[in-house]
């Protein structure tokens, strides 16, 4: 693999641990704005937001821990990559509520750990 695909690919994963902790960040903000304030509803809650963003980490996660596990040849960031991304597709399937938040979370820090995972083993 050349090395321009190389630094894309550990440029991508770190742009996936950046995208699950705003993705944590909003999860929570959201929660703490709706929740115990009663504002933001509207936007931080709706559908579409997550929808988007569980798209963009299907492909990032899809593109750079999948190639990752093809250069490394280890299977842990793949696995627990996508039991994150599975998680996160449930969150969005369930609705709104606090399944949604439990799954959200879980899977984004699933999906961060099996980044990091994978910078790790590339190196």
């Amino acid at each position: 693999m050349s090395d321009a695909l190389l630094a894309l690919r550990a440029r991508l994963d770190r742009i996936g641990v950046l995208l699950s902790g705003l993705c944590l960040i909003h999860c929570v903000a959201g929660l703490f704005l709706v929740g115990m304030l009663g504002i933001g509803g509207g936007v931080l809650l709706n559908p579409d937001i997550h929808r988007w963003g569980l798209a963009f980490a299907l492909v990032i996660g899809a593109a750079t821990i999948g190639i990752g596990a093809l250069r490394h040849g280890r299977l842990l960031p793949l696995a627990i990559g996508g039991s994150g991304l599975a998680l996160m597709g449930a969150a969005v399937a369930v609705g709104h509520g606090d399944a949604e938040v439990a799954l959200t979370v879980g899977g984004v820090i699933l999906v961060a750990v099996a980044h990091v995972i994978n910078m790790r083993a590339s190196h």
